[in-house]
């Protein structure tokens, strides 16, 4: 930790309305007053586009980075990033706020984290170890992530702060179609095919079921996928959507879907419960943190589509279930993940940094 009085703070992370977890934190922080309270300049490290303008996106941020550096002002930094080649990108900014004795928040977003830790050589995972016990202070939005980073890196001081969700107003569940809502990549791993599966069968039970993808990835493959169901007629894929035309999406959904093989928290699933549409999601990561099975929602295995189905089939059928599992939901969004609460939690790690709020005193450097 740095002794010195910090006055001010550098974000660094992906560039407001990209499509992806880091983004829609940081907007969710700025919709609810961080960056009016908080001395913090935000740089962002990469944009929407493809190699050229993230080259182009990279190199400048290096560039603002180091003029920060260069000023010798005493400066904290919160860094955001992800597992695999963004995590790769970001360790220039990481090993430059150490060597320059910047304290460095290092915050984990999404999931894959431990495949990418085990996949390395064991250089490699000395140097990833190095960097988090290194950091002043190391974020996770869920516990499970909370405990890899300890046992793989000892002396990294750890803290849990989940993303910040709003609770928001669920409409009246009869207006709702039987909409399956899917909101992730779309890619195997996230247990889309098995949700086409599971939407087959269902068809049977629920003849106008739709199942509505949100999110960028591989839509060829799903479609022919769900052609050769014989469902292509009930999958619609919207691309990704932005925070608005989520709202729309759970307004309208009976029941989100994520039967993935690996996550963290998803914030899209957060605001699915928050929204009162009940989920049914794989116990991966965070997840059963959040979701209590039967109560707030219900678990299932990754790969099992037959359970998936039976679950689904249940919901769509029972309305009086959707109400009470989504008002549980909502209910459980509204007292732990408010923003209130998480970026209460955020701002005491900032102070505890030496970071005065804007308009207050100077005051003595806390422990976390």
């Amino acid at each position: 930790m740095n002794s010195k009085p910090i006055s001010r703070l550098v974000m660094l992370g992906a560039a407001r309305g990209m499509p992806c977890a880091v983004a829609a934190v940081v907007e969710a922080y700025d919709a609810h007053g961080l960056f009016r309270r908080w001395p913090i300049e935000y740089i962002a490290t990469r944009r929407p586009g493809g190699l050229g303008p993230a080259i182009g996106c990279t190199s400048q941020a290096l560039r603002d980075f180091a003029a920060v550096l260069i000023r010798r002002e005493p400066t904290a930094v919160h860094l955001h990033t992800a597992a695999g080649a963004e995590f790769w990108r970001d360790t220039v900014f990481m090993a430059a706020a150490i060597a320059a004795r910047c304290p460095l928040v290092l915050h984990l977003h999404g999931a894959g984290f431990e495949r990418f830790y085990h996949a390395a050589s064991t250089p490699v995972r000395a140097l990833i170890c190095g960097l988090l016990a290194n950091a002043a202070c190391v974020i996770v939005p869920c516990e499970s992530l909370r405990a890899w980073v300890r046992n793989v890196a000892r002396g990294a001081h750890v803290l849990c702060v989940p993303d910040p969700v709003t609770a928001t107003e669920a409409p009246d569940d009869a207006a709702r179609p039987n909409l399956i809502l899917f909101l992730a990549r779309l890619e195997r791993e996230k247990g889309l095919f098995e949700l086409l599966e599971a939407v087959s069968r269902v068809r049977a039970a629920v003849p106008d079921v739709r199942l509505m993808c949100a999110g960028e990835g591989d839509r060829r493959a799903a479609a022919r996928y769900a052609a050769h169901l014989g469902i292509a007629d009930a999958v619609h894929f919207t691309g990704w959507v932005g925070p608005s035309g989520k709202r729309a999406l759970l307004e309208h959904a009976a029941v989100v879907a994520l039967p993935s093989y690996d996550e963290a928290l998803p914030v899209g699933l957060l605001e699915a419960m928050g929204a009162g549409v009940p989920v049914i999601a794989s116990p991966v990561g965070g997840i059963p943190e959040a979701v209590v099975d039967g109560v707030s929602g219900y678990l299932v295995a990754p790969g099992d589509a037959a359970n998936l189905e039976r679950l689904l089939r249940r919901l769509l059928l029972d309305r009086e279930l959707r109400r009470r599992i989504g008002a549980a939901a909502r209910e459980s969004v509204r007292l732990r993940f408010s923003p209130e609460r998480s970026l209460r939690r955020l701002e005491e790690v900032y102070a505890a940094l030496g970071l005065c709020a804007i308009g207050e005193p100077r005051r003595e450097q806390l422990a976390f």
